[in-house]
């Protein structure tokens, strides 16, 4: 082991606490098992590894699905290879779903990937097609939703039972933060998280990588019967889509990656642009709450930060009763400040967490938390999303920081994010996991791709903005679209520059002639 506490990284994906605290996000919806006679293209066979040909051959057999509007939803599940190096060694399941284009003569497949990793696909279009799509990308294209290899419906990754996962994500140690009891503490509770990853999972922990979701995207694209990928990637999707890209450039359609992440940068800048990100996004709502009637916090900017920075140690040392019987700890109510950071439209969802908070109760905080979690009012889990999100980060990120690396990375937080610098520092399941990383930061460029539309929020909290600028700079045919603004990911969210451009590019192939910045 090398230094088991590492500066935390977040969930990268797509999300509103608005529209789910209102019940208005998607949710899990089960399919129906009657048949369709809904058309499928021949697949597409051109360029198949060798090897793998008859899954790249293989005929879907779609069955109707439910939807959660009276569009035409079609399910199926794909057959792939395990381990895209041996064809030999076993397969696993994709669950795809598929919204026919509502103008009834598609142009073919576009691939969505909400983020994450380890958000749902599947969930997201059949809960809320119109959150993920515009209306006149849902006209032109047959959207589909699908669980990545690891992930929800798709061969899963598998650890704990609810309860359990309780325990992991809101237990409070015992011992003061910080301290060798803490540090071991949380070790353990790594090392038993890991082990039951292990046992459970069926052998897929070592393929649960971006390379080969990615591989798994063509074979989706090939069965499909799209010579070309088309595909909306968002957050974390984003990074997939551009590993994508470089494996193979040649059959690239028309991509956009909305909320980039850098695939340059080692996993220990993700965690400090992250958190120097979602001091921002913070400062940004606390500007806006302290001007208004129901902010429990006044004064100016500063004032209001230090005042949150004295609740936070404050619940961090007395935690607070919630109305289940968990205690809510400070570590909790970052997860339930970082989730309504998200969008803007979550803000007065904070505002009545910190001002309970301040009352010494945590509901709000809760409910925050736990959509953040995937947990529902229940105790029981909607998806697999935290399993999945560790399970590919830990194969996807090298563990190559020194401790100089990290004590600087450790006092850049401290710096530039102090209100919640002293919660970042966590300790790594990573450090801990059964098998070593294979994954590589390193610049993609995709030479020979058509052009991919990139597309950054200027105060994006989850994935800065300036990830955006790096990664459309890297890509040879790379187009960035700026959208001045709060929150995460720009397209689809009522800016009507952004979604124009994006909307020209996808649906008639109109890329724009130089770089696009759009106001708020």
């Amino acid at each position: 082991m090398t230094n088991p506490r590492r500066l935390l990284t977040v969930v990268a994906g797509l999300a509103v606490v608005a529209a789910a605290l209102s019940g208005c996000l998607y949710a899990a919806i089960p399919p129906e098992s009657a048949a369709t006679t809904a058309p499928s293209r021949e697949p597409d066979l051109s360029g198949v590894p060798v090897g793998f040909e008859d899954f790249y051959s293989q005929r879907l057999d779609w069955t109707s699905c439910v939807g959660a509007d009276s569009a035409s939803y079609d399910c199926a599940i794909v057959t792939a290879p395990l381990d895209w190096a041996d064809p030999d060694a076993g397969t696993i399941d994709l669950a795809i779903i598929r919204r026919a284009a509502t103008s009834g003569t598609a142009l073919g497949s576009l691939l969505t990937n909400p983020g994450g990793p380890g958000a749902s696909g599947y969930d997201l279009i059949a809960g809320s097609a119109t959150f993920a799509v515009s209306a006149p990308v849902l006209d032109a294209f047959d959207v589909i939703g699908f669980d990545p290899r690891g992930v929800g419906r798709s061969t899963a990754v598998t650890c704990l039972d609810a309860a359990a996962m309780d325990a992991v994500l809101y237990d409070i140690p015992a011992e003061p933060r910080d301290s060798e009891g803490w540090t071991a503490e949380l070790t353990q509770r790594n090392r038993d998280f890991v082990a039951a990853c292990e046992a459970n999972s069926g052998g897929i922990l070592p393929y649960i990588t971006t390379d080969n979701s990615a591989r798994d995207m063509d074979l989706l694209r090939g069965v499909l019967g799209d010579p070309k990928l088309n595909y909306l990637g968002y957050s974390y999707g984003t990074f997939l889509g551009a590993t994508y890209a470089k494996l193979f450039p040649e059959r690239v359609g028309r991509l956009v990656l909305d909320g980039a992440i850098d695939p340059s940068v080692s996993g220990l800048d993700v965690g400090t642009t992250q958190a120097v990100g979602f001091e921002s996004a913070l400062r940004a709502y606390m500007a806006d709450c302290v001007g208004g009637d129901d902010c429990p916090f006044s004064g100016t900017v500063d004032e209001a930060m230090a005042d949150l920075g004295t609740l936070l140690a404050s619940v961090d040392a007395s935690p607070l009763p919630g109305p289940d019987g968990r205690m809510l700890g400070a570590d909790t109510l970052l997860t339930g400040i970082i989730a309504a950071l998200y969008a803007q439209e979550s803000w007065p969802y904070l505002t009545q967490a910190l001002a309970e908070a301040l009352q010494g109760t945590a509901a709000t905080a809760f409910q925050l938390a736990d959509f953040y979690n995937g947990r529902r009012a229940d105790g029981t889990y909607s998806d697999n999303s935290t399993e999945a999100f560790r399970a590919y980060n830990c194969m996807d990120y090298p563990l190559d920081a020194s401790p100089a690396d990290q004590d600087a990375a450790n006092a850049k937080v401290a710096a530039e994010a102090p209100t919640i610098a002293p919660y970042w520092l966590g300790v790594d399941v990573c450090e801990v996991w059964p098998y070593p990383p294979t994954g590589v930061r390193e610049t993609i460029t995709a030479d020979g791709a058509a052009p991919i539309v990139v597309v950054g929020t200027t105060n994006d909290p989850a994935t800065p903005y300036a990830w955006a600028v790096s990664l459309a700079a890297q890509l040879s045919s790379g187009v960035l679209i700026t959208r001045e603004g709060e929150g995460h990911t720009g397209y689809n969210k009522g800016n009507a520059c952004v979604d124009a451009a994006v909307e020209a590019y996808l649906v008639a192939g109109s890329v724009p002639a130089a770089d696009v910045t759009c106001g708020p």
